[in-house]
């Protein structure tokens, strides 16, 4: 039997990453790890609801982008209010994707990665 834990994204600017979650997505530090020699940095974020977390890699000596492919895997966030959300993500300018058919949009954080943001049910 097997439980999820945490989903990794590697970012290049942990500061900038974690403010944009803080601010679009409401996500905290839960924990974190540290390398000795300050060459890796570990920042996991929840939701203060759920058990599952989103790890936050930061390595010290990584100065190119992250290759994402074509960048089409995603995590998924319900909202609890859905008009609320997409209104302050599009103050944001972080939508990157709007599927009004399908009742969902996306965003992206600052490597660019999407998240799904979907309706409560």
């Amino acid at each position: 039997m097997f439980t999820f834990n945490h989903y990794n994204y590697n970012v290049l600017d942990l500061e900038k990453s974690m403010a944009f979650y803080a601010a679009a997505l409401g996500l905290k530090e839960v924990r974190r790890k540290e390398a000795p020699d300050g060459s890796w940095k570990l920042v996991y974020l929840g939701d203060g609801k759920s058990d599952f977390t989103l790890e936050l890699t930061w390595l010290r000596d990584r100065k190119e982008p992250y290759n994402l492919g074509e960048n089409e895997f995603h995590l998924a966030f319900q909202a609890e209010d859905f008009d609320a959300a997409h209104a302050k993500h599009k103050e944001m300018g972080c939508i990157c994707f709007e599927n009004p058919e399908m009742g969902i949009y996306f965003i992206n954080d600052p490597d660019n990665y999407w998240l799904e943001i979907i309706p409560n049910p």
